[in-house]
C-alpha cells in the first residue's frame, strides 16, 4: 500500500466530501486522515489515503473526475515519528496586517516546527475593530524554555494575549 496525500478546493456546495470518500471507497483506498474548511465561499483541504500502486492512478483520475473541484496528489513519505514534545500557543489581539507573519517569525526564530495551525478574525462589538486569534500546535525539543518564547510573543504587541500549555 502507498501513502498519498491529496489537496481538494472548490465552491463550496453540499456533497463534495461524500464524492470524495465514495470515490476513494469505489477505488479501495483507505481513507486515513483529513483536514477540511470552508473559507470565503470556497471548501478547501486535504486527506490521507493509503491504496495500492497499481490502484493509485485510477484513483487519481476519478478524483480529477469529480465536478467542480481541483486537486493535487504527492506520494508520501509515510509517518514521521517525533520524539519532540508537543505545546499548543493560543494567540489573541487586535488585528492588524502583518499579525501572521510576526507570529510564525518568532517560531521560526526559535526553530520551532509548527504541527497544525489556524486563524481568524471575528468582531469585537465593544471596541469596533477586529479580533485576531490563532491556535498553533507546534514540535518543541525536550529541554525548550516556553517562558522565553511567550515573552518574545507577547513582545510583539501590547495588547496580544498568550497562551502556551504542553500537550505532552
Amino acid at each position: 500500500m502507498q501513502s498519498i496525500v491529496i489537496n481538494i478546493m472548490g465552491q463550496d456546495k453540499p456533497g463534495l466530501v461524500d464524492s470524495l470518500a465514495k470515490c476513494i471507497y469505489t477505488h479501495k483506498g483507505n481513507w486515513l486522515g483529513s483536514s477540511f474548511a470552508h473559507m470565503a465561499g470556497l471548501f478547501t483541504g486535504f486527506v490521507e489515503v493509503h491504496v495500492s500502486a497499481e490502484g493509485k492512478q485510477p484513483l487519481i483520475d476519478a478524483i480529477e473526475a469529480l465536478p467542480d473541484i481541483t486537486i493535487q496528489h504527492v506520494a508520501a513519505l509515510g509517518p514521521q515519528e517525533s520524539n519532540a514534545v508537543k505545546y499548543t500557543v493560543e494567540v489573541m489581539g487586535n488585528d492588524k496586517p502583518g499579525i501572521v507573519q510576526e507570529l510564525t517569525n518568532v517560531l521560526n526564530q526559535f526553530n520551532l516546527n509548527i504541527l497544525t495551525f489556524s486563524s481568524h478574525c471575528e468582531s469585537a462589538p465593544n471596541w469596533g475593530s477586529l479580533i485576531f486569534k490563532a491556535k498553533a500546535e507546534i514540535g518543541v525539543p525536550a529541554e525548550f524554555d516556553d517562558g522565553a518564547l511567550q515573552d518574545a510573543l507577547e513582545a510583539l504587541a501590547n495588547d496580544l494575549v498568550v497562551d502556551i500549555t504542553a500537550t505532552h
